[in-house]
Formats: C-alpha cells, sequence, structure tokens
C-alpha cells in the first residue's frame, strides 16, 4: 500500500439523533403581539409602540441621532461612534478576521492584545471600512409606478434616478426590499475608510469560554474592540452624531434599545417551509458541520506544527458555532407550541385572505416536497474546501474526461493545474477521513438511487479506503496524466466523477427552477400578511438596519434563575473552576486583579430581538447613551430565525462598566478614559 493512504478509522464516527413532535391544541394556544419579532425599520418605528410600553416619546430628531450613530462594520458586523473624536466601537470577534494585517513581526495580539498608547500609534486597518447611514427615502411608489418590469430592474432604475440628485451625491446607494416588495427603500450611505485600531483585547478575554460557553447565560466575555475613524486629512474624525458612552451601563428592568443590523430570520416562512427545514435540510447540516468539526478536532490533535494547529482549531470553532445555531433553531422546529403557534398564524392569514386562482400555500408545498427529494444531494456533492480534495478532484475529473474526449486543450490544460495543485501536499488521513464521511452522509440523505451502486456491497469506510488505494491520480499522478481518453475509465474515482458532476449538474437546475417559482410564491403569501398587518409586524431580518427595544431582564433557567448580568467575580471563578485550561485561561496581567475590577458587572442579558449580523450593536437607553455591546444571544434564543418569544429569549451584551474597567484597570489606557466619561 502507498504510505500516503494511512488508516483513517479514528477520524470516523457519528450520532444519529431521532426527533419527534408532539401535538397542541391549536385552541391553547395564543398568537404573541410580537411572534414576527421587534425588529423596526428607522423608516417605520412603532413610536405609538414604545410611548405606550416605555412611556418615551421616540421623536424624529432621536431617531436619526441614533442612526447616525451607529455604524455598519465592513460587510459582516454592526459598530458604532462613541465619542465627539471618532472612537469606534465593535466586537472582538467582528475584528478577528483584520487585525493581523497591522500586527509587526514578533507581535501576538491573540496573546498579548494591543493597545496604541497615543494618536500616532493606532494603527490604519488595510481595507477596512465602516459605513454610516446618512439618507432614507420609501421608494414604494416609484417602483410601482414602473409598471410591471421586474422588480430588481425597477430598483435599478430608481436608484440610477437618484444618483442624479445633488443631496444624494458622493453617497453609496443601496436599495432594499421588505415584505417581498411590500415595501422598497433607498439608502445612502456615507463610507469612512481610514479606520485605525486603537484597542484590542487578548483573544483568552474576547473568546472566555470559547466554544462551550458560546450561545450560554451566564457569561463571562469581554468581546470588544475599539477603533478610530480618520477624516481625509487624516485627522480624528468629529463625527456630527455619537453615542455618549454611560460607564454606569445598563440597569435591571431599564428600558433599552439595540441599534444594528440583523442578518436574515425566516419569520414570514409558511408552515410546509418550515417542516422542510425540520426534516430536512437542518438535521443534514447539522450532520455536515458536525463532522467536519469532529474530524478537524480529530485532526488538529496530532499537529505540531503551532500555527496550523491553532487555523485548523480556529475552522472546527467556527462550524460548531454554525452547529450550535442550527441545533438550536432544530429544537425550536421541535418545540411543539411554537410551531403552533405559527400554525395558528397561518391559518388566520389563509383564512382572510381571496385567493384569485392559485393558492401560494399549496403550490409552496409542491415545491417542498420535490425540494426534499434534491437537497441532500445538493448539499452533500457540492464542491468546496470543507468536503475535501478528493470530491473536488472527483468534479475535476469529470470536465478532464470530457475535455479529453472533445480533445479540448484549453480545458486539459486548465483542469490538469487545479488537479495537480490538490495533489500537491494531500493530507491523505484528512481527506481519506473526508471522503469517506461523504459516502455516509450521501447513504443517509440522498434520495437519488445511485449510492448503494457505488458503495458495492461495502461499508463507507471500506469504500473510500479501497477507492483512494486504487487510485492512479493519488499514487501517481503523472501516469494519469499520460492516460488516453479511452483508458480514463482505470481510474477508481471515474466511477465516482461520471455519477456526482451529472448528478449535480441536474439537481442545481432544477433548484434554481424551485427557487425562483418559490419567490414568486413567497412574495404573494408574505403580501397577503402585510395586506392585513401593515408595518406593525416588521419585515425579515435583511442586514439592513433596525432598532429593536426591550428590557434589562433575567430569566429562568436549569431549575434556577439568571440574573441580569455577571461581574468579573464571576469570570474569575470560571478560571478558577476549570483549574485555569483553555477556554477558561487567563493572560498574566489579568492574575491579580484590583477589588475596584472585580465587583464591576462584564455581561448581561435583555429581551430585544437579535440575530447573527446584531454582533457589534450598540445597547442604548433612552438618553441616546450607549450602555451596553451586543455580542451574542443565549442558546434559548436560537428559534428567533422563525418566531420571537421573549419568555427565555435574551441578548447577551457586554456591559459598558465592564468595558471602562478593564480599559482603567487592566490595559490602563488612560487617554481614552475620558472618552468613556470615567475617571
Amino acid at each position: 500500500m502507498n504510505s500516503k493512504l494511512a488508516v483513517f478509522t479514528v477520524l470516523i464516527g457519528i450520532t444519529n439523533i431521532v426527533y419527534a413532535q408532539a401535538t397542541v391544541d391549536l385552541n391553547d394556544v395564543t398568537l404573541g403581539r410580537f411572534d414576527q419579532g421587534k425588529m423596526w425599520t428607522f423608516e417605520n418605528p412603532p413610536v405609538e409602540y414604545f410611548q405606550e410600553e416605555y412611556g418615551f416619546n421616540a421623536s424624529q430628531e432621536w431617531m436619526d441621532d441614533i442612526r447616525m450613530s451607529a455604524l455598519r462594520f465592513a460587510s459582516w458586523c454592526s459598530a458604532s461612534f462613541i465619542s465627539e473624536s471618532g472612537l469606534i466601537m465593535t466586537n472582538h470577534h467582528c475584528s478577528r478576521s483584520v487585525v493581523a494585517s497591522v500586527m509587526n513581526e514578533g507581535e501576538n495580539f491573540d496573546d498579548n492584545g494591543f493597545y496604541a498608547n497615543s494618536l500616532s500609534d493606532e494603527r490604519r486597518v488595510p481595507d477596512l471600512f465602516v459605513d454610516q447611514l446618512v439618507k432614507i427615502v420609501d421608494i414604494t411608489a416609484e417602483v410601482k409606478a414602473l409598471g410591471d418590469i421586474e422588480a430588481d430592474s425597477a430598483l435599478s432604475v430608481v436608484e440610477a434616478n437618484y444618483t442624479k440628485n445633488e443631496a444624494w451625491a458622493g453617497l453609496k446607494l443601496e436599495t432594499r426590499t421588505f415584505y417581498s416588495g411590500g415595501k422598497y427603500s433607498l439608502y445612502g450611505f456615507k463610507t469612512y475608510d481610514d479606520i485605525r485600531l486603537v484597542l484590542y483585547p487578548e483573544l483568552a478575554l474576547g473568546f472566555f469560554g470559547g466554544d462551550p460557553d458560546n450561545f450560554t447565560f451566564p457569561r463571562y466575555n469581554l468581546d470588544f474592540s475599539f477603533y478610530r475613524a480618520y477624516d481625509e486629512e487624516g485627522n480624528p474624525l468629529k463625527p456630527a452624531n455619537y453615542f455618549e458612552f454611560n460607564p454606569d451601563g445598563a440597569k435591571e428592568d431599564e428600558a433599552v434599545f439595540i441599534i444594528g443590523n440583523p442578518g436574515s430570520t425566516g419569520r414570514y416562512l409558511t408552515m410546509s417551509q418550515l417542516y422542510y427545514q425540520r426534516d430536512i435540510s437542518a438535521p443534514a447540516i447539522i450532520t455536515y458541520l458536525k463532522n467536519r468539526m469532529d474530524i478537524l478536532l480529530k485532526v488538529a490533535e496530532g499537529m505540531t506544527d503551532v500555527y496550523k494547529k491553532d487555523s485548523v482549531t480556529n475552522m472546527a470553532f467556527s462550524l460548531s458555532n454554525s452547529n450550535k445555531a442550527y441545533a438550536g433553531r432544530l429544537d425550536g422546529l421541535n418545540d411543539s407550541y411554537l410551531m403552533a403557534k405559527k400554525e395558528k398564524k397561518e391559518q388566520q392569514v389563509r383564512s382572510q385572505v381571496r385567493l384569485e386562482s392559485v393558492d401560494p400555500w399549496n403550490e409552496l408545498e409542491d415545491n417542498v416536497k420535490e425540494a426534499s427529494n434534491l437537497y441532500g444531494d445538493l448539499l452533500f456533492l457540492s464542491p468546496n474546501g470543507l468536503k475535501g480534495k478528493v470530491n473536488q478532484m472527483i468534479h475535476l475529473l469529470f470536465t478532464y474526461d470530457q475535455a479529453l474526449k472533445n480533445e479540448d486543450e484549453s480545458t486539459i490544460t486548465e483542469t490538469k493545474t487545479k488537479l495537480e495543485a490538490l495533489i500537491k501536499g494531500i493530507d491523505i488521513n484528512l481527506e481519506g477521513a473526508l471522503f469517506a464521511k461523504q459516502l455516509e452522509e450521501l447513504k443517509e440523505h440522498s434520495k437519488g438511487g445511485y449510492i448503494e451502486n457505488l458503495l458495492d456491497g461495502k461499508a463507507p469506510y471500506d469504500r473510500a479506503k479501497e477507492v483512494m488505494e486504487k487510485s492512479i491520480l493519488l499514487t501517481d499522478a503523472e501516469k494519469f496524466f499520460k492516460l488516453k481518453a479511452s483508458r480514463t475509465g482505470r481510474e477508481s474515482l471515474m466511477q465516482f466523477a461520471n455519477v456526482y458532476a451529472p448528478r449535480l449538474q441536474e439537481i442545481r437546475l432544477k433548484y434554481s427552477a424551485i427557487n425562483e417559482a418559490d419567490e414568486v410564491l413567497q412574495e404573494k403569501v408574505i403580501n397577503a400578511q402585510f395586506q392585513l398587518s401593515g408595518v406593525g409586524s416588521p419585515p425579515d431580518a435583511t442586514f439592513s438596519l433596525r432598532i429593536a427595544d426591550g428590557r434589562v431582564k433575567g430569566y429562568n433557567y436549569n431549575g434556577t434563575t439568571a440574573p441580569y448580568k455577571t461581574t468579573y467575580y464571576g469570570m474569575y471563578d470560571r478560571h478558577y473552576s476549570n483549574d485555569q485550561v483553555f477556554p477558561w485561561n487567563l493572560p498574566e496581567r489579568w492574575k491579580n486583579p484590583p477589588m475596584e475590577l472585580l465587583k464591576q458587572p462584564l455581561n448581561f442579558v435583555c429581551t430585544a430581538d437579535i440575530i447573527g449580523g446584531n454582533s457589534g450593536s450598540p445597547v442604548i437607553n433612552k438618553e441616546g447613551q450607549v450602555v451596553g455591546l451586543v455580542f451574542d444571544g443565549n442558546i434559548e434564543s436560537l428559534p428567533g430565525f422563525f418566531i420571537f418569544d421573549d419568555t427565555f429569549n435574551r441578548t447577551v451584551s457586554v456591559h459598558a462598566g465592564g468595558i471602562a474597567a478593564a480599559v482603567k484597570y487592566i490595559y490602563k489606557a488612560t487617554r481614552l478614559l475620558p472618552e468613556l466619561n470615567y475617571e
């Protein structure tokens, strides 16, 4: 056997979970006022409700000020201006992908953090930018006045008209579609692209508790970082709008508002679409994520190169984060009471809708049935790095073989180069495990009827091992590339290529057609509800700026009560209770904290409505002061993808007092204290 073809039995293994759902009498279910959530747009804020609930008059002046004090951090997070000198606050985890670009030789921000002792020490981050939403206009009437042309085309026409308007000159224009075409808006952003790093805590603090504590509360995480925006002359920006930093932070039962960019929700999905997620897509995705996470962690155990090991481990943690998110969503989809609420809402809407001909709910259900037969293949056949190099080779082999038969020299050369790049430095142990796992996944989730033939009566692991040992491409690539078109069938991976590639192409075409049809049907469903509830129910999240309201409030969990806040005392207890080991270890300068730090609040929870994309969002009070920084939700918040219920759903934030205390007592960043109103 080729020495590269090591045994990978140790990397194989998965636990299958069987889900069941109890039934709930719809007569026992009461619809909530905010089941569709509280992610309000700035175009239609519920000012009367704010007055009713909080005794607070959210004037247009207040709304404009907080809108322009908030920021979109690059293309993946939220942020805010928090001082008159352009200081920006966002999460530590929003910064991890960019801070390495400003590290000098010998520096390690993950181990040691970073603090710029002076303005001149603040480091400009290449290609980093923030966007400030300075103008909004409702363009619904303008879009619909263009008649029957496609919505995307109509939006382009309207946007092009505004580019000629002097009031919008110099702004980045973006259109937004709400309620599947019930409402349209045009946004104008001011972009700042001279963004400099000011303070970045050590990874041990910014990711304290790591993956085990992710989506949990009580929590002890200093997940923040500071930047500063500079103007075109290279001076610190003097923004006209910013949140005053309140180091006293949030108080129990206080009304708070989160200003940020929630990414995506599915609160207007039909029941058939939710059942599809519950029974088909979510279990398959969880299988996919967990399998790769387990394999990567097992591979990392045997690595001696610290940097490679760290890279593989971080990738595994990222997958684990997604896995927890989908698992939490699946728990909600299997919650009979939550699903009964969705069922009752759908029945209510359908009973009030006058259908002209086609019933979009029924049509969507038919499409879901067809998609259910395709999804497993679509997910597990599609080539990407996480499915392994062997899967990528299989699809390239099909292209290469077709090019040989057609004597297409250009494609032959191009594909050969790609195959050689994949083979170079291949880790057969890892790739074998990924290939075997893919066969196992297809056996479980594919409905194509071909996998048994490919397995040839063998278990997935045994078949993967056999195929890879016989592969000419993997064992003697030079020999493979000398094969003529009539002889490529000798390659053991070729039989997979001749099935995988045509099957995937067929599925993609069918799935694309289903998605196109679904968009039209979904528009009819959502518009039907919009006609009934209007802007009283906010639209699904679209990574557009929203304001979400709630109260600072603890909750019952695990047979006890979670207080509304945690303190640094708790962080040190977590550190020592876990024997000071990763991910609860603390850097040296944190080992002897002053009493003034220990008693400070660190994290807190509130009932506001968030989802991914809200990371880095400021938590403000009625005075427009920032009292916290969003970084997570609890595990009970994860069904929030499709329904909002604040009984246990909580947003988890860093307390402003905890940030200020760390800046003063640990980082000794005295020049920042006036900007934080903390002496």
